[in-house]
């Protein structure tokens, strides 16, 4: 265990240097090309070569690069995977020197390693939950531009809708991101999708099967806009209902935190010397951390998918 725990160190200072030693040949690089704008040397990266040589990473990529799209967030999927990589490496040294079992190491690190990809998801259901409240507001506006613009183009009325500047909350940001792909990217259903996962629910499913039957077909989609708006508004109270379930589970989420962050606050104030032994030198009271650890993940990722399953 305390050899994996040094060989997981060693790489993770290994990726370290390189990333270090990486960063500054290209600053140097850099400097080199504004000197002479005619000479260009780019350096060789790995994604490239893990993508041609293992399917399930260009798979992982592609996903990550398309949730990173849907939550608007300026960061490569490769610096993502490549941060995600060295929490995982620093998780599996860090549960290698504190629990001391290979129990430890591996838990922690995959703990560690997975955090920012579980951030991800719930921020994208924090933003779905914000933008349910406004997105029958803004298929109204949509179906009015629509109507507008004489029942033709639908890029045209999401043109008109994004220029209005009428759309409530996450909405503008969400139709804005729409109409921008599907003016810029080649990828209409790819664009569609995206949207379709910001939102995260049947409506905006919905929604986007009528757009896209729109941009394939170029037929008028002014009476499956008028029934879908129809059956929205009938639908308003269950879903507001629907809205504190997620509310409940959220919160459900982060009680046994504050369960686990109340006992141990007791037992310090009451006896820190006990506490101190018991929590951090004994064996077994490491381990039964790592057990209220690994459950608290455990409960938060289950408050993740019920949500999921929610909307």
């Amino acid at each position: 265990m305390n050899k994996i725990s040094l060989l997981a160190a060693g790489i993770l200072l290994f990726v370290l240097l390189y990333i270090c030693i990486y960063f500054i040949l290209f600053y140097w690089d850099d400097k080199r090309r504004l000197k002479n704008r005619l000479t260009y040397h780019s350096f060789p990266r790995i994604s490239p070569l893990l993508e041609r040589r293992f399917k399930p990473f260009r798979i992982l990529h592609d996903h990550i690069s398309e949730l990173l799209e849907t939550l608007r967030i300026k960061v490569k999927a490769d610096m993502f995977l490549g941060i995600s990589a060295l929490l995982l490496l620093a998780g599996v040294v860090l549960g290698g020197m504190f629990f001391q079992t290979p129990k430890g190491m591996v838990l922690f690190g995959l703990v560690v390693g997975l955090a920012p990809y579980v951030w991800l998801r719930g921020l994208l259901i924090h933003r779905r939950m914000g933008a349910q409240i406004d997105f029958l507001p803004a298929v109204e506006l949509f179906y009015q531009c629509y109507l507008v613009t004489g029942e033709r183009q639908v890029r045209v009325a999401l043109q008109r809708t994004v220029e209005e500047k009428r759309l409530l909350g996450p909405m503008q940001a969400v139709f804005e991101q729409l109409y921008r792909n599907l003016s810029v990217r080649g990828d209409d259903d790819a664009s569609l999708r995206i949207m379709a996962a910001s939102l995260g629910h049947v409506w905006a499913d919905y929604f986007v099967n009528i757009i896209r039957v729109s941009l394939v077909e170029g037929v008028s989609i002014s009476e499956s806009l008028r029934e879908l708006l129809g059956d929205m508004r009938k639908a308003r109270r269950a879903n507001e209902q629907e809205r504190h379930r997620l509310l409940e589970i959220r919160i459900a989420n982060f009680t046994p935190l504050l369960f686990l962050g109340l006992f141990i606050g007791i037992n310090l104030k009451y006896n820190k010397a006990n506490a101190y032994f018991y929590y951090l030198l004994d064996p077994q009271g490491r381990d039964m951390l790592l057990n209220a650890l690994i459950l608290i993940f455990l409960s938060f990722l289950m408050g993740l998918w019920l949500s999921r399953k929610k909307m």
